[in-house]
């Protein structure tokens, strides 16, 4: 007995491009952050943004999520990375990112980042789920009622999306 094989049926899902000086664009203090991708594409399974940062510009407060996973993908300049002291991490690290270099932020792992440089830096950055995307729409709403931003005003919005500052 010979089995057919049945085709399966080609999915209809088109494909979500967003053209390179498209997408929202966000402004966070001094940063730009163009949204890539809100999930709204990928029934919520990722997130993507592009964020711009100033010379030396500082990060938010140092934090871990609770919920979601971050990758960052330098382009351009150099990000660098702050790894804050626990029980595992002794000292204070930090690493320099560069252009192409690639980090990976899983969930509960405390970090920040800045631009320590006198040059723009740049960074793909993944979400996943993508629900994080809407921190940063809170973040820059608020930095926009306040009229400036404020550490308070970060953790606030954290606070709002399962990521928690690092005590002190």
């Amino acid at each position: 007995m010979s089995q057919e094989k049945v085709p399966l049926p080609v999915p209809d899902v088109p494909l979500n491009f967003v053209p390179a000086k498209t997408g929202e664009v966000l402004t966070i203090g001094p940063a730009k952050l163009r949204v890539m991708e809100d999930g709204s594409n990928t029934d919520n399974r990722l997130g993507a943004a592009e964020l711009i940062l100033a010379p030396h510009q500082a990060g938010p407060p140092a934090h871990w999520h609770e919920m979601h996973d971050e990758t960052f993908l330098v382009t351009k300049g150099t990000v660098r990375f702050h790894v804050p002291i626990t029980p595992s991490n002794p000292t204070e690290k930090t690493i320099d990112a560069q252009e192409g270099d690639y980090v990976t932020v899983p969930i509960r792992s405390p970090h920040t980042f800045s631009n320590p440089t006198g040059g723009e830096a740049r960074f793909f950055n993944t979400f996943t789920p993508a629900f994080y995307i809407n921190y940063f729409k809170l973040l820059s709403m608020l930095q926009e009622e306040a009229g400036e931003l404020t550490p308070e005003i970060n953790k606030k919005a954290m606070a709002a999306y399962a990521t928690l500052p690092i005590p002190g």
